[in-house]
């Protein structure tokens, strides 16, 4: 008896651990723990073991919880004080003089990666009780749109981000087209008329550009005549004297300001000479007083060049700390492959439920704060890794299943009949945790469960509808036992959910792979309300996302 006694606390315990089922392993290993003389009969311990297992995972998670509250409450985890990330120290910072900067480019909307540069930045600013800017480098106007202005905005918003200052990029190119001037006089910067065929070669071959040796006021000409719309895209290129040798590909010769003509969203046809990024990173950085920046690692071989420009305009350099990329396995995170995608219909917008684009975060109901903590953590690496959907959800599970009120829903549903159940008036909780009632349910002897549940009852066994009944498979008929979940405890097969035929709510759940789950859910489903995230029961975390004709349309989040 004590044998079983401690199998089973052992195996409840680990099924709580691991939402809701148990490793035969583990189990063995807390009992042994416990009296290793058991070590001796490891076949009999393996067996009963094994048993033990199977009848506890298929108890539902919350009923797991309640029994090992009744006979081990000793076992449960104790709810876990939030937990803080603290940050590696950043070089030579100091009090009330950080400058930190995130600059999105407004060309899509931001995704998973995005958020992680945005909220390490705005993080360092406020541990250093410093100054934290959003920065738009819209130097592209192929690409720059105010969709993508509005959605980068809203999307940090939505994580919590705050920012001291706005800025964009296209409201400060009179200022770089000075700077670059300033650099044309000195004979840093040239006018380069070679072909990009041609540049290409030569940067391969460490051969220098003939242009290189025009003369100061020749390349003035050239670059205002570049400003005049004279001249064609590619035709001429002011770019930097660099190494055409140097180990480091980026610094032979870079593209500064190339020709563009095409409309900006923000500035219309006012420039049609553009920045290249390096140029304009640099000089945001160096004029904003950008003291610290952390980026991806992608953009390492460029921060040599951005130090140097800054250097030569007479900045001060911006201490650049790199980070790994972000990778999320599976999911397509290039802008330029998500705007095809959507153009061909492969993907229904910027908000597809199998992208990881904030916007599509927010309307499957992830929690803001789940997604800024499981950040966090991830903190400052330079090491790649790829992470899952597991990962993220496993964190916002922490932070949704304190707050998700429960529900019964029935997908697939099969009708059911328990002759002899006695009427009842059955009053369940909205949470396990804060035992809030409200759930009123009126039963007789017909019932809907899941079509999986249907087919798993078998001849002569006893089943429980959760929190409801007991009833035997006798031949093709259901027939009631007994209301006592002890009387189930002692020769029970299963629990499980179900719902009364009766008043219902027809429900639908969209799923990440686009695929569309229909069923049937608990009338107080009307309680809840338009971007409520709530847990249906056996079935995972859905944020209500519309009302239509008295039918309720889910998003699901996660299990």
């Amino acid at each position: 008896m004590i044998m079983q006694d401690n199998l089973r606390k052992y195996a409840l315990q680990n099924a709580v651990k691991f939402e809701g089922k148990a490793n035969v392993g583990a189990v063995i290993g807390k009992v042994l723990s416990d009296n290793p003389d058991l070590k001796k009969d490891i076949c009999k311990i393996k067996e009963l073991a094994q048993k033990m297992v199977k009848e506890v995972n298929k108890i539902p998670l919350e009923e797991q919880k309640e029994q090992l509250k009744k006979i081990a409450p000793e076992l449960l985890e104790k709810k876990k004080t939030e937990e803080t990330v603290e940050l590696p120290a950043l070089p030579n910072a100091q009090k009330g003089k950080v400058i930190t900067a995130f600059p999105p480019e407004p060309s899509g909307y931001p995704h998973i990666g995005h958020a992680k540069g945005a909220i390490v930045n705005y993080e360092y600013a406020k541990k250093y009780d410093g100054k934290f800017i959003l920065r738009f480098e819209d130097t592209n106007p192929e690409l720059a749109r105010k969709e993508y202005y509005d959605a980068q905005l809203e999307g940090y918003k939505w994580l919590g981000v705050k920012w001291d200052q706005l800025i964009y990029i296209s409201d400060t190119i009179d200022q770089m087209y000075k700077k670059a001037e300033e650099l044309l006089k000195k004979g840093i910067f040239y006018a380069c008329d070679c072909s990009i065929e041609e540049m290409r070669r030569k940067r391969m071959s460490g051969e220098e550009c003939d242009c290189r040796s025009r003369e100061t006021n020749e390349n003035l000409k050239l670059f205002k005549t570049m400003q005049g719309g004279k001249l064609e895209k590619g035709e001429v290129i002011i770019r930097l004297k660099g190494d055409m040798n140097h180990k480091n590909s980026v610094m032979r010769d870079p593209t500064m300001f190339r020709v563009i003509k095409q409309p900006h969203d923000r500035v219309g046809t006012k420039y049609i000479v553009w920045p290249s990024y390096d140029f304009a990173a640099a000089f945001s950085d160096g004029s904003e007083g950008v003291t610290h920046r952390v980026r991806s690692k992608e953009f390492e071989l460029r921060a040599e060049l951005q130090n140097t420009l800054q250097k030569l305009m007479g900045f001060k350099e911006t201490i650049i700390i790199e980070q790994a990329r972000f990778n999320l396995a599976g999911v397509e995170a290039s802008k330029r492959k998500i705007r095809e995608k959507i153009a061909t219909k492969e993907l229904i917008g910027w908000d597809d439920p199998s992208l990881s684009t904030l916007v599509t975060l927010e309307r499957r109901g992830f929690l803001p704060e789940a997604i800024k903590s499981f950040l966090l953590k991830k903190s400052i690496t330079k090491h790649e890794s790829t992470i899952t959907w597991e990962d993220i959800e496993a964190e916002d599970r922490k932070f949704i299943d304190k707050l998700a009120h429960r529900y019964f829903f029935i997908w697939k549903p099969k009708e059911i009949k328990v002759e002899n159940a006695p009427k009842q008036s059955i009053e369940l909780d909205l949470h396990p945790d804060n035992k809030e009632g409200g759930r009123i349910f009126e039963t007789k002897d017909s019932f809907y469960v899941t079509e999986e549940d249907y087919n798993s009852f078998k001849e002569n066994k006893m089943y429980r509808l959760m929190d409801c009944l007991n009833f035997t498979k006798k031949g093709k008929k259901l027939i009631f036992d007994s209301l006592e979940y002890e009387k189930y405890k002692e020769k029970g097969e299963r629990i499980t959910h179900w719902l009364p035929k009766g008043d219902l709510m027809d429900v639908e759940v969209l799923m990440p792979n686009k695929t569309i789950i229909t069923g049937i859910g608990e009338q107080t489903l009307r309680n809840v309300k338009i971007n409520d995230v709530v847990q249906l029961e056996r079935f995972g975390f859905c944020r209500l996302d519309k009302i239509e004709n008295k039918k309720l349309f889910f998003w699901f989040t996660h299990k």
